[in-house]
């Protein structure tokens, strides 16, 4: 196979008019996540007093959970509706670069929470000082020009093989998938592809648990009513991250592992987890859970009536 020849996309095969009853489902979710996120973003951008580092990293979830989204409903949508499954090679490795900085930048972006609620926590008196616009900023930025200059040159890296097959057994275009179907010598790819792991993955997750451990073992020697507090800012942020953690897992797991042997329904859910539960359940649990994201939420539906 060359180069420039299609991917074909071999789960929509032979689901016969069950594809309709999965296509209704599938636009349901994707104009959900876009309705909620889009709803945590209006709320964050027009109250000047979430103008805040905790309420804008949660608008950069709510951002980064569309931007991730849209490379994968359209094109899923479109596949259950017309009998042909293939996409260009290019279309392909775009695909699965914004899949995966999605997922790259969620993690990023939960690792500068941590940090926030970490210097808020055991530093109040100079939270405001450390914690400026400029320096959130700057750790945004470069948050997002490293992921996607990351998973950018793995695209590049994998546009650069010589394909030996073109059937994808996935629902999405996958990086590792691509890379099983080169019969080049893929240990820069391999290799590559581990140090994206562990520096957009393992390293955040890491930082992660110190700062929550730290965050643990400063409420345990204040007050009761400062821990209640802190409790109160964290644990959103702690179940979106299990959340996340636990469908990450999934699809890295069933990437990697190929004698993990579950039924084929199962697999495709595991592996459509983060793609699909943490673009719904971010925005529900910041909603309801921080009254004054509430408050702005109730005042934009009201005026829209």
């Amino acid at each position: 196979m060359e180069n420039g020849t299609y991917f074909y996309l071999m789960l929509f095969e032979n689901i016969g008019y069950i594809r309709y009853a999965f296509f209704g489902s599938g636009f349901i979710i994707y104009c959900a996540i876009i309705f909620f996120n889009a709803l945590i973003i209006l709320a964050i951008v027009l109250e000047r007093t979430l103008h805040q580092p905790m309420y804008i990293l949660i608008s950069c979830l709510a951002i980064n959970s569309l931007f991730g989204t849209a490379a994968f409903f359209p094109r899923l949508l479109t596949d259950l509706l017309f009998d042909t499954h293939s996409v260009s090679r290019a279309a392909c490795i775009l695909q699965a670069i914004v899949i995966y900085s999605y997922a790259s930048n969620e993690n990023t972006i939960l690792m500068l929470m941590a940090f926030d609620r970490y210097v808020a926590i055991s530093k109040p008196l100079q939270y405001n000082n450390i914690m400026t616009p400029t320096m959130l900023s700057v750790l945004i930025s470069i948050g997002w020009i490293y992921t996607m200059l990351c998973v950018g040159i793995a695209g590049i890296l994998n546009a650069r093989l010589t394909m030996c097959g073109n059937k994808l057994w996935k629902v999405y275009c996958h990086n590792w998938e691509i890379v099983k179907l080169s019969c080049a010598n893929t240990i820069i790819n391999n290799v590559f592809g581990f140090f994206i792991l562990t520096t957009t993955v393992i390293m955040p997750l890491t930082f992660i648990l110190y700062s929550y451990v730290k965050i643990l073992i400063i409420c345990r020697k204040t007050s009761i009513d400062f821990r209640r507090k802190a409790y109160q800012t964290c644990i959103p942020h702690i179940v979106i991250l299990l959340n996340f953690s636990v469908a990450l897992f999934c699809g890295i797991t069933l990437s990697r592992v190929a004698t993990l042997e579950l039924p084929l329904v199962l697999s495709i859910i595991l592996s459509l987890e983060f793609l699909i539960v943490p673009p719904i359940l971010d925005p529900l649990v910041y909603g309801l859970n921080f009254p004054e994201i509430r408050k702005t939420i109730i005042w934009i539906v009201k005026a829209c009536k």
